[in-house]
């Protein structure tokens, strides 16, 4: 089991479905924990290894970045369980929760107390090692 928060770009760009829904807009719709789906898309002319992230509500709110795609993309193809909720949104970049290996993604809350909590609720792995990149 590996578990991991990866970042979703391209989330201020407009989908191309009919009613041109708002990326950003669907993530500020989203709760901390709601479950979202990734989609390979390997015929993605701007990247082959693509990866798309949609909400719980079947929107897509953007792509994995480009550096953890590759990797993602390759142990989904490779049929491994895997289980993604959203985490939080900062800036231009959300943030989803990965868990590989079965059952749900762990949302990771603060070690120590921060003197300015920031209401997103968002708190990054501890620093350690990368695992697979």
């Amino acid at each position: 089991m590996d578990e991991l928060t990866l970042a979703v770009v391209g989330i201020d760009f407009p989908n191309e479905d009919k009613a041109r829904s708002n990326r950003r807009f669907e993530l500020l719709a989203s709760t901390v924990g709601d479950p979202v789906s990734l989609r390979p898309e390997p015929r993605n002319r701007h990247d082959p290894h693509a990866v798309a992230v949609f909400s719980s509500r079947d929107v897509q709110v953007g792509y994995l970045s480009a550096e953890r795609a590759p990797l993602i993309g390759a142990r989904m193809r490779r049929g491994e369980d895997v289980q993604a909720v959203y985490q939080g949104l900062k800036g231009s970049v959300a943030y989803i929760r990965v868990r590989f290996g079965g059952g749900a993604p762990t949302i990771p809350r603060a070690v120590e107390p921060m003197p300015e909590k920031e209401e997103d609720d968002f708190f990054p792995d501890p620093d350690g090692p990368e695992w697979g990149a």
